[in-house]
Parts: structure tokens; C-alpha cells; sequence
């Protein structure tokens, strides 16, 4: 008779450890879903303000809000910068020094750090 209610109070542990990992896998898909969003508004900003030797900045920027979503939005932000930085060739060939510099404003934004530190003098505030 033990038993029963033994198991009963197991799945009940069971029932809530799984939700807790439902709601946390729902949580990180949200934040990288949104972190997504952050990269390609980043992105469209670096093309509409077309200012030179800002790209750096724009990628701090874009890596700094994705990441501020959580650890979802720090993961696809760095899946993204890590891809486009692979397909643009910047991991051989001639690009490769301007892909780690590009690379660390990435890592600068997604640590957290201001991405101002890269800022171009001159940018339009609005950005």
C-alpha cells in the first residue's frame, strides 16, 4: 500500500519538473525568437544609416540586445553572427582579419558591455 501513494507522489515531482522544463524551453525559443528581432533591426539600421565604419558598432548593438532577452537571445545571437561571418568567408581568404574584428564587437555586445565603445563619431543619434 506504500507504493501507491509513493508513486503518486513521484509523478506529481515528475509532472511539475517536466512543466518547469516546458515553460523553460518555451522561454528560451521566446527570447531567441526576439533576439532574432534585435540582430535584424540592428541590421536594417546599419543599412539605412549607410555611415562609414559603423558596422562594428551596429553589430555591438545588435549582439547587446539580442543578448539582453536572456540566454536564448545570447544563443542566436551568436549563432547568427557566427554564421554570417562564416558565409561572408571571413573565416579564411582575405577577409579574415575584418571577420575577428567584426567577431569581437559580436563578443563585446553579447558580455554585456556598451556597444557605444565602437560608435563612429559623427553617426546619427537616432541610432
Amino acid at each position: 500500500m506504500k507504493l501507491v501513494p509513493s508513486l503518486f507522489l513521484f509523478s506529481l515531482v515528475l509532472g511539475v519538473n517536466s512543466q518547469n522544463w516546458f515553460q523553460r524551453t518555451v522561454d528560451f525559443l521566446d527570447q531567441a525568437r526576439l533576439g532574432a528581432g534585435d540582430m535584424w533591426r540592428a541590421y536594417q539600421d546599419m543599412r539605412e544609416a549607410n555611415y562609414k565604419n559603423s558596422d562594428k558598432y551596429f553589430h555591438a548593438r545588435g549582439n547587446y540586445d539580442s543578448a539582453q532577452r536572456g540566454p536564448g537571445g545570447a544563443w542566436v545571437a551568436e549563432v547568427i553572427s557566427d554564421g554570417r561571418e562564416f558565409l561572408q568567408g571571413g573565416s579564411f581568404g582575405r577577409n579574415v582579419e575584418d571577420s575577428m574584428k567584426d567577431q569581437e564587437a559580436n563578443r563585446w555586445g553579447r558580455s554585456g558591455k556598451d556597444p557605444n565603445h565602437f560608435r563612429p563619431a559623427g553617426l546619427d543619434p537616432k541610432y
